[in-house]
């Protein structure tokens, strides 16, 4: 709230306020100086007041807060850094997290309890978890007068879906005794009596709603898939809240991928709205859910599952629909969830939106709420108003001129209207798939946002529309004039861009490496870029996004390099052989690079590098200018021709091994192949690096420290830098050592 300006001199008797407007305000002027200090004094005094409590003070008093109740804080994620950037309160935030500190006496009042295991987990480290005492799940004789039913029991191989989770969190099953600490950096075991085993998820469910499911016809007409882009996905569950604060959570508790057989036995617990994944079939006003009853869980590997009439097939594991062959749908939409490991690429999570200053809205939709059922449509309606108020073209930008033709000057409105006409937004808000040929041209001093609502995930389509000529979402503008695209998933082709374009903006978008997916996720036109920069002359900015490979065209070199700026995303160019970023036809791109926190699967190759900063390159990189720009805190593979590194890998531990050459503790031999070993430990390892699987670009647990700890806060390099894994781990682990109960030990699995 903003404080009042005039308090003080409302105070004043009327007669001084009357004296003062006779003399032209001097005194109001005085004290609203004076006033504007006392302001700031009495919101310092009210800040003092809510420092007092945990809910309400401000980032840097929590660690005093929790320095007079006992709090422990934790040394090994790193030092609580200041508030300066961003970047460091985040951070912050993760060392030191408020809830934490605000719950530890509640902590200390339920330490002993098994659910405080599971709590821990998701107020200090944000992972959901599930606790398992060991001990009930080993072999013992049990007494006939006592039977504990729910202790673990010998193998029934009638029971299918006993089997099913065995040796995972939800296992029933009974096991012999395993000797071997649970907490060990060696080898660990489960099975012993004071083994205590906390597994929790890193892998995040979100969400897609009603979208149309693909057909893959060459299959069959009656094959879909949940995935648009054509791969199979695992659906995940969408965690129901526990029944209490003493519960353990189960699978329906947890975003865990739906088996086949759970979807089978309890399918009104995944199935339905509100719920994991619904069906619909038609089309508009005659779409309609497919009831419960009509779903069979099925294993659809081969397609060769055949359902009866009425009845219809869903594999939850591959993300896989099949209809009798007698009745094909008329349209098939979905709702579901997937698995992923942040708020990278387009998605339906809450991300920040970004208004221009003054600006026109057109919005797209399927629903009849919407004026523009098609992305033409409103772009076209757009270049319309634009020519109502700015009169005829004039090449290839607009003039401003009067509506009327005549040689006055406009009005008022009318330069209003022109200003906020010249900035475009088209704002999609709903989930559905728009296969359109889009071209766009801009012209001076014009922008255009292509965006989708906050909360939804549209999907732009290109076909191969035409045979002489590229199909690609093809933006072109002239001077002083930008693009944004924000919150779309582009499947099918690639985007191009032409012309002298100011700034370009890619945000929160998926550019689909090698344009789309075969069923197994591998790409179809692995080859093919995902972004074509033609005479592009201004900055090109791509955040928190997942795009294919980056070409820069050039006929000859005319201008200064383009400026591209990438940050928390992933550039991938589907093999770390083929160019992430480069030029056909020259041996490097005429572009300057600036990486933050980015993951490049492919090799880059630049004319200079201005800033590279807790990245993964899996390619080699090579550059133009090794005098200008450096790297600090990456992995770049050997061979590479790069500006000046600081503290990166392998440098570091090939500089350790050269040390202990030199000081002759070891012989040239044993130094060379101490070389090698240590090259290819801290190698990174990916959990996958193929997109359109739940752990695509996530770090393996038997990742070197140096690359997931590696970065210049000690948290991971690459794209999911800003998670913090590593902080949260050490953060958990000394909450786990603080609150278990003597003569006990707790080890932290991670499912995902």
């Amino acid at each position: 709230m903003t404080a009042p300006t005039e308090a003080l001199y409302d105070l004043l008797p009327a007669f001084y306020r009357m004296r003062d407007s006779e003399a032209g305000w001097p005194l109001r002027a005085l004290l609203e100086v004076v006033q504007e200090q006392a302001n700031l004094v009495q919101e310092d005094i009210d800040q003092l007041y809510d420092n007092w409590f945990i809910e309400t003070c401000q980032s840097w008093v929590v660690p005093y807060i929790g320095d007079i109740i006992g709090y422990r804080t934790v040394h090994e994620g790193g030092e609580p850094g200041g508030e300066s950037t961003a970047e460091e309160r985040r951070r912050d935030q993760i060392l030191i997290p408020r809830r934490d500190v605000a719950n530890t006496l509640r902590y200390r009042s339920q330490k002993g309890s098994l659910a405080l295991l599971e709590l821990l987990a998701a107020d200090v480290a944000g992972w959901p978890a599930r606790a398992v005492e060991f001990y009930r799940r080993l072999l013992f004789a049990q007494s006939l007068n006592h039977l504990r039913l729910e202790r673990g029991r010998v193998v029934d191989l009638r029971r299918v879906d006993a089997l099913d989770r065995l040796d995972g969190p939800f296992d029933e099953l009974a096991h012999s005794v395993d000797v071997r600490r649970i907490d060990s950096h060696r080898s660990r075991g489960l099975h012993n009596i004071p083994n205590v085993g906390l597994f929790a998820w890193r892998i995040r469910p979100y969400s897609v709603s009603l979208t149309p499911a693909y057909c893959l016809e060459e299959v069959g007409p009656h094959c879909y898939t949940f995935s648009v882009v054509g791969n199979d996905t695992a659906l995940y569950t969408s965690p129901r809240q526990e029944s209490g604060p003493t519960a353990i959570a189960r699978e329906v508790h947890l975003p865990t991928p739906i088996r086949r057989r759970a979807f089978r036995d309890r399918i009104g617990a995944y199935y339905g709205r509100d719920r994991s994944l619904l069906v619909w079939k038609g089309q508009g006003r005659n779409r309609r859910p497919v009831p419960r009853d009509d779903i069979v869980a099925a294993d659809l590997t081969d397609w060769q599952y055949r359902t009866s009439r009425g009845r219809i097939a869903v594999d939850p594991v591959l993300g896989r629909i099949s209809f009798p062959p007698g009745e094909l749908p008329k349209g098939v939409w979905v709702s579901y969830h997937y698995g992923f490991s942040g708020d990278i690429g387009g998605g339906e999570y809450d991300r920040p939106i970004e208004d221009p200053r003054e600006f026109t809205l057109y919005r797209v939709g399927d629903a009849a709420s919407f004026k523009f059922h098609r992305i033409r449509a409103a772009y076209e309606r757009w270049r319309q108003d634009l020519q109502a108020v700015m009169g005829p073209a004039e090449g290839s930008g607009i003039e401003p001129g009067s509506t009327d033709g005549d040689d006055e000057e406009p009005s008022v409105t009318d330069e209003a209207a022109v200003r906020r006409l010249r900035h475009a937004v088209i704002e999609v808000g709903d989930g559905g798939v728009y296969s359109e040929q889009l071209t766009f041209e801009l012209g001076d001093g014009e922008s255009l946002v292509l965006r989708a609502a906050n909360g939804a995930r549209p999907v732009i389509r290109l076909l191969d529309w035409q045979t002489d000529l590229p199909d690609s979402l093809t933006v072109s503008g002239g001077p002083k004039s930008c693009f944004t695209l924000d919150g779309l998933l582009v499947t099918g082709r690639g985007v191009r861009l032409e012309g002298p374009l100011d700034e370009v903006a890619i945000r929160h978008c998926t550019l689909v490496p090698g344009w789309s997916l075969h069923p197994n996720c591998e790409p179809r036109r692995p080859a093919e870029p995902s972004l074509e920069l033609r005479s592009v002359e201004g900055d090109v900015r791509i955040e928190h996004s997942i795009i294919g490979s980056i070409q820069v065209f050039q006929d000859e070199v005319r201008s200064d390099p383009v400026s591209i700026f990438v940050r928390d995303s992933v550039v991938d160019a589907t093999d770390p052989d083929r160019e992430a970023l480069g030029a056909p036809g020259w041996p490097l791109a005429h572009a300057v690079v600036t990486l933050r926190r980015v993951t490049v699967l492919g090799r880059v190759l630049t004319h200079a590098i201005e800033l590279a900063e807790d990245c993964i390159f899996l390619g080699r990189v090579f550059v133009a200018r090794r005098q200008r720009g450096c790297m600090r805190f990456c992995y770049v593979p050997l061979g590479s021709r790069t500006p000046r590194r600081y503290n990166s890998q392998p440098d570091g531990v090939l500089a350790v091994v050269d040390e202990r050459i030199g000081r002759g503790e070891l012989s040239s031999g044993a130094g060379e192949r101490l070389r090698l070993r240590e090259e290819l430990r801290v190698r990174p390892e990916f959990n996958s690096r193929r997109y359109g699987l739940a752990t695509y670009g996530q770090l393996a647990e038997t990742c070197a420290g140096e690359i997931s700890t590696g970065a210049h806060d000690e948290s991971e390099m690459g794209a999911f830098h800003d998670l913090f894994q590593p902080q949260r781990a050490a953060n958990l682990g000394a909450r786990l050592s603080e609150f278990t109960p003597a003569g006990f030990e707790v080890g932290l699995s991670f499912e995902s």
